[in-house]
Order: C-alpha cells, then sequence, then structure tokens
C-alpha cells in the first residue's frame, strides 16, 4: 500500500521548490522560444498557499493557489514527477487545491496551460475545468489554453 500525504506548505518550503524547479526545466524544453514569456509570470513571491504530495515520505508532486481576484485564485506550478505520472497525484492535488479554495473564502479556480501539454489539458478536463477565453496575460498567445472550474 502506497502512503500518500499531501501537505500544506508555502513558497519557502524546500521540497516545493525543489519541485518547481524541475518543472521550470521541463517546462523550458516544452515551451521552447516562448519560455521567457511564460516564466515572468511563474514566480514564487506571490504564492502563499502550495501543496506538496509524499509517497512514502518522497516528495513527489506539487500545486499552488494565487490570488487572481476578489473571487477567484489561479492554480500555478502544478507538476508531478515523470516516474509517478498516472496514479491520479495530479486530480489528488486538485482536490485538495479546490477545497482550500473555498476554505479561504473564493469561489472560482482558474488557469492556464500549453498547448503542447494534453496531459495536462486532460488532466484539468477530468477534473470539471471548462475551456474559457485566454485571460490577460495570456490573451493572443497561440500556445496557450486557459480553463476555470466554478466551486
Amino acid at each position: 500500500m502506497q502512503d500518500i500525504l499531501i501537505k500544506r506548505v508555502t513558497n519557502v518550503n524546500a521540497d516545493f521548490k525543489n519541485l518547481v524547479a524541475l518543472l521550470d526545466q521541463s517546462l523550458a524544453i516544452t515551451d521552447g522560444d516562448e519560455h521567457g514569456f511564460y516564466d515572468q509570470y511563474n514566480g514564487l513571491e506571490e504564492i502563499h498557499h502550495a501543496v506538496v504530495a509524499y509517497l512514502n515520505r518522497i516528495p513527489v508532486a506539487c500545486g499552488a493557489l494565487k490570488k487572481w481576484s476578489t473571487t477567484a485564485v489561479e492554480i500555478k506550478r502544478m507538476y508531478t514527477l515523470p516516474e509517478y505520472r498516472g496514479r491520479g497525484l495530479g486530480s489528488q492535488i486538485i482536490a485538495h487545491l479546490a477545497n482550500w479554495t473555498k476554505e479561504l473564502g473564493y469561489t472560482r479556480m482558474v488557469l492556464e496551460t500549453g498547448k503542447r501539454q494534453p496531459d495536462a489539458i486532460a488532466l484539468y478536463e477530468k477534473n470539471g475545468f471548462v475551456r474559457i477565453p485566454n485571460y490577460e496575460p495570456y490573451a493572443g498567445m497561440e500556445n496557450s489554453v486557459c480553463f476555470e472550474k466554478m466551486l
């Protein structure tokens, strides 16, 4: 039996920062020439609510919330180590982030992902997110796909 723990952390948590560094390395390849544009919106300074998923005490996945408006948060920094994908960790993180969003008094979650990330798109659609027009700063970005979920 695998022991999964999802722990609430902040942007200074070492496990969260290490997973985000691996995410950024992956996105630099996936995003190609557009990575600089996307990277500027992925700093950790404004992220105060993050989670790390531990599988048998090993940090294997993460996700975070960033205030987007008075009623909505933006999901940021979703990542699962490649060797742990396909185990439902992303869905568990989304569920945990949705509960935390409600606890914080927000009623809507939004997010942006890339068209070159079909697994991410499938994950969000499977978890009840619907596509919306690209919001700023992603409006007009051909690679971007934006989603929302009402809570």
